[in-house]
Formats: C-alpha cells, sequence, structure tokens
C-alpha cells in the first residue's frame, strides 16, 4: 500500500507547484513557466538517485530501444501538457485551471485500457468515473451551461497530454529490473535532464526574455522547481508500483488541496459547489484504494 502514500504526497506537493506556476503566469511566459518546472529539478533529482543507491546498493539499468522511447515520449508530452495547463491559468481562477486539467485520470483509465493492457475492477471503474464527475463539476463555473468551450477544450488536451505523460513514465518503469524506488528515480532524473535540455535551447533562441524573468525570480522559480520534483518523486514512485487510473484518480485529493490553497494562500472564494465536487472526490479516492 506504499502507493497511497506516496500518492497523497505527489498531490499535496503538485497543488503547491501549480500555485507557484499560478504566481509566475502573471509575469513570466507560458514556456517560461514550464522551464521553471524543471530547470532546478534536475540536481534535486540527482541528489536523490544517490541518496537512493547509498541506502540500498542496486544494479545499473539496463536500457532498451522501449525504455529511450517512452523516456522520450514522456518529456516531451508533459511540456505540452504543463504548457496548456498555465494557459488555462490565464482563461479561468487558479483552482478551475488546476481542476480541469486533472480529467487526466479518466483519460488515462480509457486510453490504459485500450493501448496499455490496463485492467480495472468494476470498483475502479466506479471511483474513476465518479473522479470524472467531480473534476466536471470543479471546472464549471456556472454548471454545465457557464463551461466555455475554449476552456474546456484546453483542459481536456491538458489533460489528455498528463495521461500519456503517465502511462509512459509507467512503462518506462517496468522496463528496468530495479527495485521501485530507483526505477522511479532514474525514470524521474532522465525525463526531467531531457526536459530542461529542450526547453532551454528553445528558450535561449526563441525567447530568452522568459529566461532573463525566471531569473530575476530566482525564490518564486526555486519553490516551483522543488515543489515539482517532490511531487515527481511521489508520482512515479506511486506508478511504479500501481496502475495510472488508481493512482491519478486517488490523486485528485489535490483539489482538496488546491482549494485550502486558493482560499488560504490566493484569496479567493470557494462556492458550495466546490464543496460537492469535493465529496465526490472523496467518494472516488475511497473507491480505489478498495478496489
Amino acid at each position: 500500500m506504499w502507493w497511497l502514500g506516496f500518492t497523497v504526497f505527489a498531490a499535496f506537493m503538485q497543488s503547491w507547484r501549480n500555485a507557484f506556476q499560478s504566481r509566475l503566469s502573471t509575469d513570466v511566459s507560458s514556456l517560461g513557466v514550464t522551464l521553471a518546472r524543471f530547470i532546478w529539478a534536475g540536481p534535486i533529482a540527482g541528489l536523490y538517485l544517490l541518496l537512493l543507491y547509498w541506502w540500498q546498493p542496486a544494479a545499473w539499468p539496463e536500457v532498451s530501444g522501449y525504455f529511450v522511447f517512452f523516456i522520450v515520449a514522456a518529456a516531451v508530452m508533459q511540456i505540452v501538457a504543463t504548457a496548456l495547463m498555465v494557459q488555462l491559468f490565464r482563461f479561468e481562477n487558479y483552482a478551475v485551471g488546476a481542476g480541469l486539467a486533472k480529467s487526466e485520470a479518466l483519460v488515462a483509465a480509457i486510453l490504459g485500457v485500450i493501448f496499455f493492457g490496463t485492467q480495472l475492477s468494476w470498483l475502479g471503474w466506479t471511483g474513476v468515473a465518479v473522479g470524472g464527475v467531480a473534476v466536471f463539476i470543479l471546472s464549471s463555473p456556472q454548471g454545465f451551461k457557464g463551461l466555455s468551450v475554449k476552456t474546456a477544450i484546453i483542459g481536456l488536451l491538458s489533460g489528455s497530454a498528463f495521461a500519456l505523460t503517465s502511462l509512459w513514465v509507467r512503462e518506462a518503469s517496468l522496463q528496468l529490473d530495479l527495485p521501485f524506488t530507483h526505477r522511479a528515480a532514474w525514470v524521474l532524473l532522465l525525463v526531467i535532464s531531457l526536459q530542461t535540455m529542450m526547453l532551454l535551447s528553445y528558450l535561449l533562441v526563441r525567447q530568452p526574455s522568459a529566461i532573463v524573468a525566471l531569473w530575476q525570480r530566482p525564490r518564486l522559480t526555486l519553490l516551483t522547481s522543488t515543489s515539482s520534483c517532490l511531487g515527481s518523486i511521489g508520482w512515479f514512485s506511486a506508478m511504479s508500483l500501481q496502475a495510472v487510473p488508481y493512482v491519478k484518480t486517488l490523486g485528485q485529493v489535490e483539489i482538496f488541496f488546491t482549494m485550502l490553497i486558493s482560499v488560504l494562500w490566493l484569496k479567493q472564494k470557494v462556492k458550495i459547489k466546490d464543496v460537492y465536487g469535493l465529496l465526490l472526490i472523496a467518494v472516488a479516492a475511497i473507491l480505489v484504494m478498495w478496489q
């Protein structure tokens, strides 16, 4: 049951990462905010991997062509997903943007069953479905009629991209014959390193001002990277142990943390429908834990 603890920890850290990214997005471009997620995460992930080998010595990973493909695909797709999520912050308030991106649990379940051989119990499917309804309630500003088509499309694309990222991360982890902690740490380090190199190279050529903007905001950039890396350690570890749809459905407790941050730190109001959505998320979490 280690995956439960890793998932809740990841959801908590990701809610803070989203909050820091939301603050950065007011002054920095979408790709610049995306880079903030990775720029300091690489060294942190490297240190974490070294500590794991010091704590539990293990063999070096044997790399296959499939492993390389999954690493590259996950790295690219996560950049796309993050950039889309940052765009959401510009259309709606912070909590709505983060909530829309959580459609990834339902998408991961569908794609996982069709393309990745994922098997879900009927209780698991029920939990995923309930979580999907909760996300829609939380993401619609004035109910069904008030949902912006543009926001909904970008939210669904972001959630789909995050779902593919998670599925490919799990597949990459399963390619390694190592303890689950080491598998997750290797995948994390390689994905983050590749993402950092790609984004830095692109921004140096096309948007050098974004790098300058991050340099001028060192504290917020460091907080974004640190919370992102810690969250990724939790996500990658959990997905090394359990199927992605279950992890992502339980991970929707992130919206609870998001609401708290929205109220206490960003001073935004929570509506009564948000309470109903959170109750449904609690039900979904219980269902996937009992599956």
